[in-house]
């Protein structure tokens, strides 16, 4: 009777058992660790009371629809220096816990907003060192909670306008090692690092890029000023609007006069050729008549 109530004391305190376990992972005290074990694919049999997954350095190309969507209480998920191309927009479902998200040290240069629909409790997610060419505010739209924001060492070159507006509670956010392009389109990005420098850890290392001019120079540094001619180049959606409606009809109206104006011209040369024929008829009768009396 001993040993079988040993067993079952085992199996009460360890809630991922050896038989809830994949092979090559090891789990204890609900955290599966399964870091560098080559593997490609997420395993199958990860156990459903899990709240931590780690599955660094390994060589998962892409996360596949559902991949953890028996792990309903799973509040850490670490993906740290795979090799991911691609996330299935529905990779992430079931994972309504989940608080903390690393995909550092990955391929990944687009990210679709309906990836992270599933996970509106995320607080933290860790994107640096891929290659993001873009980040959309939607994207972060989709996390109402996300506080602290990773996008070191990408390829990103400016923010969107209203990507700041959908993470009101971001408290965390690092884009050091990024190319940024300090044009217009920057000046999202300038306005809150100055109104919120102290949420940007080594916020002088956040540096333009191009032009070459201001190679390495501070974001912050700019000023105001940078900006000035930027206010007066921008439309607003009426006045685009009001060009594409008048720009045609105008271009319209230019053909119709030109084609009137000539239809005009060609028919007063018709018109002074013909009298000028019934001038020379005239004559001739005229001509002919007084010969005639002769």
């Amino acid at each position: 009777m001993a040993p079988a109530l040993a067993m079952v004391m085992v199996a009460f305190l360890l809630p991922c058992s050896v038989s809830g376990c994949p092979e090559v992972c090891t789990c204890s005290d609900r955290e599966v660790n399964c870091i560098e074990h080559q593997l490609r694919f997420v395993p199958d049999n990860l156990p459903p009371n899990a709240t931590t997954i780690l599955l660094d350095y390994n060589r998962i190309t892409a996360l596949r629809n559902r991949s953890f969507v028996a792990q309903n209480t799973l509040s850490r998920l670490s993906l740290r220096s795979n090799q991911l191309v691609s996330i299935h927009r529905q990779a992430l479902a079931g994972l309504s816990q989940l608080q903390e998200l690393d995909l550092s040290g990955n391929y990944l240069s687009l990210l679709l907003p309906e990836i992270f629909l599933p996970v509106p409790s995320l607080m933290a997610l860790n994107l640096d060192n891929n290659r993001l060419l873009k980040l959309e505010a939607e994207l972060v739209g989709a996390i109402p909670r996300l506080q602290s924001l990773s996008l070191q060492g990408n390829a990103l070159t400016s923010i969107e306008s209203g990507f700041f507006e959908n993470v009101p509670l971001l408290r965390s956010l690092k884009l050091a090692g990024n190319p940024w392009a300090c044009s217009c389109a920057i000046h999202p990005l300038f306005q809150w690092l100055t109104d919120n420098i102290d949420k940007v850890p080594e916020v002088s290392a956040v540096s333009c890029k191009r032009p070459a001019f201001l190679s390495h120079r501070p974001i912050v540094s700019l000023g105001n000023g940078s900006f000035a001619h930027c206010q007066d180049s921008w439309l607003n959606p009426q006045d685009y609007a009001f060009f594409l409606l008048i720009g045609p009809s105008t271009f319209l109206t230019s053909i119709c006069a030109c084609i009137l104006a000539g239809s005009l011209a060609v028919a007063r040369r018709r018109m002074m050729a013909m009298m000028a024929v019934v001038h020379r008829r005239a004559g001739t009768l005229a001509r002919r008549a007084e010969h005639r009396q002769r």
